[in-house]
């Protein structure tokens, strides 16, 4: 065999799996949709995206959902059940499920959704060229938002001398989040209490500590472990009464202050794209990885009355939605 035609048979080879998707679409696609927490409100942009797209459930597609419920044991399980089910591509709500599906399987395509720091954390090669079986939304805005959140907190609290920063440190890019913070500390005036959390055992310890060093407001950097546990993180803000800016919507429903960052259903929306674009024969490696493209702040003003806080109009007025 000469080498043009070996190169040749190589090519025909490596495009087989992204033909036989192509194939595939023309009858009831399978998509695996894959999340380490319990289902959002969020999730259902996916499946909205996917209509305004032309597929819909029950009709040309179908959707295999696996849920893990913060098991990190049992988001592996359901990545292997996906793989075995022969899904035609696979759906990773975030980092973690990403991570796990792309140890799972090198064949099947993988559109990751609001994923925090693809290139960082080894999920694609660059934004641009992702290379392999993955690529997706990625939700990180990059750490000067962290600016933006506390500047926010501020004009709520505007006598603030000292804020509390929630983050887990096992989570790379929150590291820069936390950097950018100090950074702007001094501009905003004020000090800064960092507090570790890598386990929930340990949220009551932290909320502890901001009450005994005066924490006048607190910036929640979000990940998917915060997510996941952002009930809980609501829950005792509103106890310790600690008014508090998170990184997206979600805290907000379950009970959360004020949020500002990326949209999360926007991601989930813009993932479904993706995932036409795969289904009809393009090659996730040739499709390059999407930065978040909206951003809203939310604000909870039943939250506010329960705390005492009054929400400034001027801010209010900004906000892309008020809960009351």
């Amino acid at each position: 065999m000469n080498r043009r035609a070996f190169i040749g048979l190589a090519g025909c080879a490596l495009a087989r799996p992204f033909i036989a998707v192509a194939q595939r679409a023309s009858r009831s696609a399978r998509i695996g949709y894959l999340a380490l927490r319990s289902p959002m409100s969020a999730d259902d942009a996916f499946l909205k995206g996917l209509v305004e797209l032309g597929w819909v459930e029950g009709q040309n597609i179908v959707i295999e959902r696996r849920f893990a419920a913060g098991s990190v044991d049992r988001l592996k399980d359901s990545a292997a059940e996906l793989v075995r089910l022969r899904v035609d591509v696979i759906v990773a709500a975030a980092s973690a499920p990403t991570q796990v599906v792309k140890e799972a399987t090198a064949s099947i395509p993988i559109v990751f959704a609001n994923a925090g720091d693809p290139v960082g954390q080894g999920l694609v090669q660059s934004l641009s060229r992702p290379g392999g079986n993955v690529t997706g939304i990625a939700f990180d805005a990059g750490s000067d938002i962290t600016a933006k959140q506390a500047q926010l907190l501020i004009e709520i609290v505007p006598k603030a001398s000292r804020l509390a920063v929630l983050w887990n440190p096992t989570t790379a890019f929150l590291h820069s989040y936390w950097g950018a913070l100090k950074t702007a500390a001094p501009k905003l005036r004020v000090s800064l209490q960092s507090l570790e959390v890598r386990d929930p055992g340990e949220f009551e310890r932290a909320f502890d500590s901001m009450k005994r060093e005066r924490a006048d407001g607190l910036i929640v950097l979000s990940d998917t472990f915060a997510t996941f546990h952002r009930a809980r993180i609501a829950e005792l803000a509103a106890k310790h009464r600690l008014p508090t800016v998170y990184g997206h919507s979600q805290y907000i429903e379950a009970g959360g202050l004020m949020s500002y960052g990326p949209s999360l259903a926007d991601g989930y929306r813009r993932a479904a794209s993706h995932v036409d674009k795969i289904l009809k024969g393009t090659r996730p490696a040739d499709l390059p990885v999407e930065q978040p493209a909206k951003f809203e702040l939310v604000i909870n003003l039943k939250a506010a009355k329960a705390i005492g806080l009054a929400v400034p109009q001027k801010l209010l007025a900004r906000s892309d939605e008020v809960i009351e």
